[in-house]
């Protein structure tokens, strides 16, 4: 057996650690993330942002020996197991894109027109919420199949997936925010999420409408909406359990219903061996192919703790008084700014994340949700754009050209709602 499906058990045992230990024993949860690490051992010379994970590790090692001299309370367990919930999220939903991938279609020609762009965003939309990057990777393999992805494909791609991130709590943003804000209210989040995404919808609507391109010209590939049973069902069982057992957090109850579904609709779909060979190969084959994101959230975590050891020694404070609709609008400016200039969400989060007190955790997840689509949508950096650069031929300058007036755009209509959710919390 070679290192790579050495490291895809690892990683799944990881994930079944993680479910087993929250809900039978907690102890055992530290095990989940030495899993973890180990398997970012092996993948490491594989990772594509080895330069990026080196200078975190160095600088995260240096302020550990920093921290240790100065007899500051390092939390090392943290260290190890800051994201492994989010992690576990990620593998979750992964195993959904074998029940949830539509059947492929052979068609002559792309449908055309307004319809056609609906249904692509809200196919887009409402799969990426729930199995994340996949569903762009599905339908843009399919648009760059006959032509070069257009501008307003591109738009719709960039901005019908990212604003995912709002509300989703399937989506890795909504992990990453309520693992440093676990605080937070999730319906809140979601109301407040999904009016966000609703504008940005409308923002992208009219500018398609308005571009020199008529939108009854616009090339999309509609996924079909009886296909999209799974993120009803998973929310809906979600939305129950969460109900009944509201101590239970929402971030392993979607990791474990994504396997409980998986684990039954495969066999219907495929039969039972068949189901059987192509969960062992998504083990072996497809979770090894996570070592980027891997290795981002472990070292990222890490590095935020590290730091956060430092500041929380020298007792140093966030330079707000009072985390209100204002500091929330100059912190969302910060992270986003922080994302242009290549320093990915995770990193920002997982410094802010550890370093906060007493802070209203709805309304800082919020901005870290807000800061992470603005980011994923328009940054040259975020995984998504580095993604469409490497796969359909684009270049870097294009994409953020095309979206940065929408990211203007969008932070202004999330100040407003910063705003409104101040007031609705009685900050």
């Amino acid at each position: 057996m070679n290192l790579q499906k050495i490291s895809g058990i690892l990683i799944f045992l990881s994930f079944i650690v993680t479910i087993y230990s929250y809900f039978f024993s907690s102890p055992i949860f530290v095990l989940s993330g030495i899993l973890a690490w180990f398997a970012l051992i092996i993948l490491f010379k594989d990772s594509s942002n080895k330069k990026l994970l080196i200078t975190l590790i160095v600088l995260s090692v240096i302020c550990f020996a920093f921290s240790y001299q100065r007899g500051f309370d390092i939390d090392f367990k943290r260290a190890i197991l800051v994201n492994q919930y989010l992690l576990t999220l990620l593998i979750g939903v992964g195993f959904l894109r074998l029940i949830a991938t539509p059947k492929e279609e052979k068609i002559k020609a792309l449908p055309k027109g307004k319809n056609s762009f609906i249904k692509t965003y809200l196919g887009i939309h409402l799969f990426g919420s729930v199995i994340n990057l996949s569903a762009l990777i599905l339908v843009a393999d399919k648009l760059s199949k006959t032509s070069r992805l257009t501008k307003e494909q591109i738009i719709v791609l960039t901005r019908a997936f990212s604003s995912d991130a709002y509300w989703s709590p399937f989506f890795v943003a909504f992990a990453a925010a309520s693992t440093y804000a676990p605080n937070l209210s999730t319906i809140t989040i979601i109301f407040f999420g999904l009016i966000l995404a609703i504008i940005a919808f409308i923002f992208t609507y009219f500018e398609i409408s308005s571009s020199k391109c008529d939108i009854e010209q616009f090339e999309g590939y509609p996924i079909h909406f009886e296909t999209l049973y799974l993120p009803f069902v998973l929310a809906l069982m979600v939305i129950l359990a969460n109900h009944y057992y509201p101590q239970l957090k929402v971030i392993l109850l979607i990791s474990f219903f994504s396997i409980v579904l998986t684990s039954v609709i495969l066999p219907f779909k495929l039969g039972i061996k068949n189901a059987v060979k192509k969960l062992n190969t998504h083990v072996f084959e497809e979770l090894p192919k996570m070592k980027n994101e891997l290795a981002l959230f472990l070292v990222a975590g890490m590095f935020g703790v590290s730091v956060s050891s430092i500041l929380i020694g020298f007792n140093i404070a966030l330079p707000f008084e009072h985390f209100d609709g204002i500091s929330a609008s100059i912190l969302l400016l910060i992270l986003i700014l922080l994302s242009f200039v290549g320093i990915h969400p995770i990193i920002s989060i997982a410094v802010i994340g550890n370093w906060v007190g007493d802070l209203n955790q709805t309304l800082l997840a919020a901005t870290f949700l807000m800061s992470w689509s603005t980011a994923v949508s328009t940054s040259p950096f975020s995984g998504v754009n580095l993604t469409m650069q490497s796969r359909y031929n684009l270049y870097a300058i294009e994409i953020f050209k095309i979206n940065i007036f929408y990211a203007l755009k969008m932070y202004t209509v999330c100040v407003i709602i910063l705003f409104l959710l101040s007031n609705y919390l009685g900050i």
